[in-house]
């Protein structure tokens, strides 16, 4: 389904778990809706900044398949887009990591390089900084 066929009263977020309601299983839909919904409720009151979001399901293992979902569901909630995609990129630092592009960038070698790229950066930026607060006795758990 494109955006131009999104019924005007309707969010494309709400369009995407509707599909997903009808094509994933019930249990796992369930899942979806709790590890979503308080992300959504903090994107529709303006709060999503100082929200920490885990793609967990709090005590239970929750499947790869659904946290991919969720991911998805959020990202389709944040950009109004619904031709996002996970894309797999293999990290050395860190090993393989997922993460959330519209489906143009997921296509593009080049930019998933650049994204890759940018996550080594991180990485590295930040295991300086923890060893910057190691040495100062700070908190190393950011």
């Amino acid at each position: 389904m494109s955006e131009s066929e999104i019924p005007p009263e309707s969010r494309p977020v709400d369009v995407y778990l509707d599909l997903l309601r009808v094509r994933m299983d019930t249990e796992d839909y369930r899942l979806l809706l709790r590890v979503v919904e308080p992300v959504l409720e903090a994107i529709d009151e303006h709060r999503l900044s100082g929200l920490d979001l885990a793609l967990d399901g709090g005590d239970e293992e929750l499947p790869q398949e659904v946290r991919d979902e969720a991911a998805l569901v959020i990202a389709t909630a944040v950009t109004g887009r619904m031709d996002n995609e996970v894309v797999e990129l293999e990290v050395d630092e860190t090993g393989p990591i997922r993460v959330v592009t519209d489906a143009a960038t997921a296509a593009d070698p080049s930019r998933l390089g650049e994204i890759a790229d940018f996550i080594r950066d991180r990485h590295r930026q930040n295991e300086e900084l923890r060893g910057i607060a190691e040495a100062s006795g700070l908190p190393t758990d950011f």
